[in-house]
């Protein structure tokens, strides 16, 4: 190959490179007034989406009395996390009636959070690293613990009680699950699909105790006084309001509100109105 030859083709890949680099911008992007900008943010914009369609839309639980319980006669879904949930919608909105209420389990509500199903979960979800890694959590709204529920004179008193065999009822996707095979790894769990399942089956013999949040059996006790919790809170549960991950925006607005609820000292009407008592410091 003659030198000129070389020269040529030399010159003609120096060109092409040149021209690849003005036209991706050198890897940045600049702006009108020729200044450097970083190229747009990718994370989700939870408060842009419900601004847009002038309606909060939250995953909430159907069957825990307290929190989130529906009336079967009126349709109505009722609880501490839905006034949680209406406190936010008037937080964004101006109006605690622009929401609209979906029901998950904990099963399901991840899943629905992930695929934008909901825009965020009050459900009494409790704050875990492994759920960290899914999704993004508020500052804690309920402090709740692990308990046992029982049937009135039965020999189960603490978890301390439960033997080789003992069957115990809890909900899938539950903490409470993973908790009590880890505290009492000689029981024979059984899984229900929610709460009111498993309360069925307890109050069917099938079950010797039911386990979850004490906030979830403090429930199960008003509705069927024959039966009780029994023992001290054997793990720490605290809930929090769940986002889909990197919205940092929408955590700070929710945190602001829980703030806001308990400067005010709504938060503790909220909290004696469902639980009978005032909240713990």
């Amino acid at each position: 190959m003659s030198f000129w030859k070389k020269f040529t083709q030399a010159g003609l890949a120096l060109s092409l490179v040149a021209v690849g680099l003005v036209g991706c911008g050198g890897g940045k992007e600049t702006s009108s007034a020729g200044g450097e900008s970083k190229a747009p943010a990718a994370a989700v914009k939870t408060l842009d989406e419900i601004k847009k369609r002038d309606k909060f839309v939250v995953g909430v639980k159907y069957d825990t009395n307290l929190f989130g319980l529906k009336d079967p006669g009126t349709g109505k879904v009722e609880g501490f996390d839905i006034d949680i949930s209406k406190a936010i919608a008037k937080k964004i909105l101006g109006d605690e009636n622009k929401i609209e209420l979906k029901e998950v389990t904990s099963k399901t509500r991840i899943p629905m959070l992930k695929n934008g199903d909901i825009d965020a979960i009050v459900a009494t979800m409790t704050i875990t690293e492994a759920r960290k890694k899914e999704v993004d959590f508020s500052d804690v709204y309920f402090k709740a613990g692990q308990s046992l529920l029982v049937k009135k004179g039965s020999p189960i008193k603490s978890i301390a009680d439960i033997k080789p065999g003992t069957k115990v009822l809890g909900v899938k996707g539950s903490t409470s699950v993973k908790n009590i095979r880890e505290k009492a790894p000689n029981a024979s769990v059984l899984e229900f699909e929610n709460y009111s399942e498993a309360f069925s089956a307890l109050k069917a013999g099938q079950g010797e105790a039911l386990t979850t949040d004490n906030a979830i059996l403090y429930g199960m006790m008003k509705q069927d006084p024959n039966y009780e919790m029994v023992g001290n809170n054997f793990t720490d549960e605290p809930y929090g309001i769940a986002v889909r991950k990197g919205d940092t925006d929408f955590v700070k607005t929710v945190n602001d509100t829980l703030k806001e609820l308990k400067d005010s000292g709504e938060y503790a009407k909220i909290y004696e109105k469902w639980l009978g008592e005032k909240p713990k410091e």
